[in-house]
């Protein structure tokens, strides 16, 4: 069984790397010479629009897949002409415009904040008086990790982050007065067999993830998966997808999702019975999906820009350490270290050391 992959980054990489006790195999398309995934398996190197690659990614693939929300949806569309292709485009083409998914959200039932579509500075203005202050400017499209994201505090704000923008469409979001913010990973097969992981409970700075942490038997976990049941039924979805979600006086009111494994769920590999990883494969391939339940208490912490020396690291009681094979960079995800203990108590002294080295080396 042989599984194509859109992308070549990490979360390729950790596809990659569970699938391999199950037998599977990997061809990955990325446009990247060296991109971290593509030593686990056979590499098409080019751009996605490449009709050949395309065609040949088809041919050789039982089935394809993609690690990130940005692959263009007309690509994934010529693959699924031509092959499986889970989960589908249609999943692709609503999450990857912020007016289109917040709509969708809405119209099947899942609450957001309040959100206006602008194309002027003017328009801006006029739907600040709607929306107030503070909010949030986001483009519309290809924003990750904080990218294309800034706060309005008030109408001062407005004409610099405007330009900012450089003509691309945006969306303007009301602030969300949140007590935390959690997302839930969810699997659903061929099938139709569902499965929830228990809550992640995540910390963001500066737009990007740096500590998740599970969640089990959380207050908002049926009413998580209740929405997100929603969200998989509407799209008719195969494989992992996780819903970002602001607690706000004990609601849940959804950020966004994302139509793939998803950082949130890193914690899984070490603390649960089965991983995000393994389970989309087993979803998008119809096999029987593994247990969810966490085992024991985990973490999980980003390092950014850059990472400590692997000692430092593993001299941590009950962690471990996954190195992306990338290189340092400002702003980039490097690598991830869990750590797994008995009871909240045990974990918290833990989590901090790591979270310490995680900062040493933070240059975003």
């Amino acid at each position: 069984m042989k599984v194509g992959i859109l992308g070549g980054g990490q979360l390729a990489r950790m596809i990659a790397l569970s699938g391999y006790p199950l037998g599977i195999r990997f061809i990955f398309l990325d446009p990247s010479v060296g991109a971290c995934a593509t030593t686990l398996g056979d590499h098409l190197h080019g751009d996605y629009h490449n009709e050949t690659l395309l065609a040949e990614l088809a041919k050789r693939a039982d089935v394809v897949t993609y690690e990130f929300e940005n692959v263009p949806a007309n690509v994934a569309e010529f693959l699924a002409a031509h092959t499986s292709v889970y989960p589908a485009p249609n999943a692709l083409a609503v999450a990857q415009d912020r007016l289109v998914e917040k709509d969708f959200l809405n119209e099947i039932g899942i609450p957001t904040a309040p959100y206006q579509a602008v194309d002027s500075l003017s328009n801006l203005q006029q739907a600040m008086q709607r929306i107030g202050y503070p909010a949030i400017l986001k483009t519309r499209t290809q924003g990750y990790d904080g990218k294309g994201q800034s706060i309005l505090r008030s109408a001062s704000d407005l004409h610099s982050s405007w330009q900012k923008l450089d003509g691309l469409s945006a969306i303007v979001e009301g602030f969300v007065a949140f007590s935390r913010e959690v997302s839930i990973i969810a699997v659903r097969s061929v099938s139709g067999e569902l499965a929830f992981y228990p809550l992640s409970e995540n910390v963001h700075r500066e737009g990007i993830l740096r500590v998740s942490e599970s969640c089990e038997n959380d207050a908002m976990q049926a009413k998580a998966e209740d929405y997100v049941t929603k969200l998989l039924t509407a799209l008719n979805y195969v494989g992992v997808i996780a819903l970002e979600l602001f607690e706000v006086n004990g609601e849940l009111i959804a950020n966004e999702f994302a139509p793939r494994v998803h950082n949130s769920g890193h914690w899984t590999i070490e603390g649960a019975e089965t991983s995000q990883f393994e389970n989309h494969l087993r979803a998008i391939l119809d096999l029987p999906l593994g247990s969810t339940k966490s085992v024991g208490k985990t973490a999980m912490v980003n390092f950014i820009g850059g990472k400590p020396e692997s000692e430092r690291v593993l001299a941590i009681e009950n962690t471990h350490l996954h190195l992306y094979g990338k290189a340092p960079r400002k702003g980039r995800k490097v690598a991830h270290a869990t750590i797994r203990a008995t009871h909240h108590d045990a974990l918290e002294p833990l989590k901090k050391k790591l979270i310490a080295l995680a900062n040493e080396v933070d240059d975003s």
